[in-house]
């Protein structure tokens, strides 16, 4: 499907739905009035959370803000995809076998990673696998209405063949491209140059159509790396919702989840002209500290990131969750920590509204694994506290 019949298609899908979350999907507008403005005399801008907390989730390890403008869990403990509205309503439910991750692409199929059952020569096995959802069945549209009707089962996209090591790959996340193709960041324990497949620590290219297409090579002064990704635990790209205005850069950011690593977020740049196309590491930020306190790509600024998210909605934040500090920090795309101080504020220095800590207060968390962002609300995945938590900036507040 090209781009111009996925647009179109989206549209009339949002011609249905609206630009609403609905009772059911379909329907009166959602009622955001369930957001109290709060108390935040104590910083100056701050996170808040909104409440009521949404706990009817065993083990949440991802949240996802879709281009239908519904809101998608991926539960591990209940392994199944549970879809809600704006307002936290719970909508359906879908099993998927070992759910982790949840993504959805322009044409509004959703991507869930989860693990398929097998057996080779005569042994059971567990393999990571991506499940892409339908959700335009014949009744109507939404995860209740939802139809898998495709499997990318490792390592079957590339190769017939099966070898016990393959048993330990792990698809860790997924990040759509404007066009529909997609990338997956895999994790393994082989990282032999040489194998079929390149090695199991990869970024991986998938046309929208599921076919594999390649390893991503990066090439730094002159080099190119085939081995460039060192355990990536997180992707994302600028493609995120709003439909309208989602963006079709081939950049993204990945997040690496090797301990020996200091610098554990990358930013890569797509680049193509008549004689190639490459990816490039991107320009590292300038840590100017008259500007800001932190920045994304300082060493060691991160222990264990789990998840990133871009907001969609033209300010380009980047949220990247770090799960061994139970914490949610926010960056602009160029790398600087936090957001612009409000007008009148003494000094010109982002502020930073980075948060988190160990805990189960609810600007706490406990081993987050997913972050999302829509309508000014972040949308953090708290695992091991068994509940998403939301929250919202005290300057976006009328």
């Amino acid at each position: 499907m090209n781009r111009l019949r996925i647009i179109a298609f989206a549209f009339t899908i949002f011609s249905i739905i609206g630009l609403t979350a609905c009772d059911g999907y379909f329907g009166e507008k959602t009622d955001l009035d369930f957001i109290e403005i709060p108390d935040y005399q104590s910083r100056e801008v701050a996170y808040v959370p909104i409440q009521p907390v949404l706990d009817n989730f065993m083990r949440p390890t991802d949240v996802l803000a879709g281009f239908d403008n519904l809101i998608y869990v991926a539960d591990n403990g209940a392994e199944e995809i549970v879809c809600m509205d704006e307002a936290g309503n719970i909508l359906s439910r879908y099993s998927i076998p070992g759910a982790t991750k949840v993504i959805q692409d322009r044409s509004l199929d959703l991507l869930a990673i989860g693990t398929k059952d097998t057996i080779i020569s005569g042994y059971e096995y567990s393999l990571t696998c991506i499940y892409r959802l339908d959700l335009k069945g014949d009744l109507g549209y939404g995860l209740r209405y939802a139809e898998i009707t495709n499997e990318i089962v490792h390592p079957f996209y590339f190769k017939t063949g099966f070898s016990t090591k393959d048993q330990y790959v792990i698809f860790s996340d997924i990040s759509i491209i404007g066009d529909n193709d997609f990338y997956v960041s895999r994790t393994g324990t082989s990282n032999n140059l040489n194998q079929i497949g390149g090695p199991d620590d990869a970024v991986l290219l998938f046309g929208d159509d599921d076919v594999f297409q390649t390893p991503i090579t990066v090439t730094a002064s002159g080099s190119s790396y085939r081995d460039y990704f060192s355990e990536p635990s997180a992707i994302v790209t600028q493609c995120q919702p709003p439909q309208i205005s989602a963006n079709e850069s081939r950049d993204f950011i990945v997040a690496y989840g090797d301990d020996e690593t200091e610098y554990k977020i990358r930013y890569i740049e797509y680049f193509e002209s008549d004689l190639a196309i490459e990816y490039n590491p991107g320009d590292q930020v300038a840590e100017d500290t008259s500007k800001a306190d932190g920045f994304i790509t300082e060493a060691n600024k991160f222990s264990a990131p789990s998840d990133i998210t871009i907001s969609g909605d033209g300010t380009n934040y980047v949220f990247v969750l770090d799960t061994d500090r139970d914490s949610l920090y926010q960056f602009t795309y160029s790398g600087l920590e936090g957001v612009q101080p409000p007008a009148g504020a003494a000094s010109t220095k982002y502020v930073k509204t980075s948060f988190g800590g160990e805990g189960v207060e609810l600007t706490q968390f406990n081993n987050p694994q997913g972050v999302a962002y829509f309508n000014e609300i972040v949308y953090v995945a708290d695992t091991d506290n068994g509940r998403v938590l939301r929250f919202k900036l005290t300057s976006d507040f009328e």
